[in-house]
C-alpha cells in the first residue's frame, strides 16, 4: 500500500525548462510572422495605385509587354547572368523587375531591340547599390566593357 503522505507534492506548476522552451518557440514564431509580414506588406504596396492609376505592379508588366517582342536570346542570357546570385526562389520576380526596367529603358529609346547597353544600364537603376559590386565583377568576368556606366554606379 501506499502512503500517500510520502509522495511529494509539485504544486509549483510546469518545469522551468519547459515554460523556457515555449516562450523560446514563441518568439522565434513571432519573429519568423514578423519577417513574413513584412515581405507581404512590401507586396500590397506594390500593388497599390499610384497617382495615374497604375500600380507599380501594372507598369511592369506593361514595360515586359511593349518590350518582349525586343528581347534577343543574347540579351536574356545576360539578364539570367545577373540575376544569379538572387535566391532561387525570388529570382524569377527579380528578373521580371529588371526586364520590366530595361525594357522602359529599350523602348523609351527606341531602340529596335535590348542589348547588352540595355539590360546593363536596365540592370543598374533597377538594382539597389549593394548589387552593383557584382555587376562589376561579373562584366569583367565575361570581358564585357561597361565603361559607359560608371557614372550609374557611384
Amino acid at each position: 500500500m501506499i502512503h500517500y503522505s510520502l509522495l511529494p507534492l509539485n504544486t509549483s506548476g510546469p518545469p522551468n525548462w519547459f515554460m523556457n522552451s515555449i516562450a523560446f518557440w514563441g518568439l522565434i514564431m513571432l519573429g519568423f510572422m514578423s519577417i513574413g509580414g513584412f515581405f507581404m506588406f512590401r507586396k500590397f504596396l506594390k500593388v497599390l495605385p499610384m497617382r495615374d492609376g497604375k500600380s507599380k505592379l501594372d507598369w511592369q508588366n506593361y514595360w515586359v509587354e511593349k518590350s518582349r517582342s525586343l528581347w534577343t536570346e543574347e540579351s536574356k542570357e545576360l539578364l539570367q547572368l545577373l540575376v544569379q546570385p538572387v535566391p532561387k526562389a525570388f529570382r524569377d520576380i527579380a528578373a521580371h523587375s529588371i526586364a520590366a526596367r530595361i525594357g522602359q529603358i529599350a523602348v523609351e529609346s527606341g531602340a529596335s531591340q535590348v542589348t547588352k547597353d540595355h539590360v546593363i544600364e536596365g540592370y543598374i537603376k533597377a538594382t539597389p547599390k549593394r548589387d552593383h559590386s557584382y555587376l562589376e565583377k561579373t562584366l569583367k568576368r565575361h570581358e564585357i566593357d561597361y565603361a559607359r556606366f560608371k557614372h550609374l554606379l557611384q
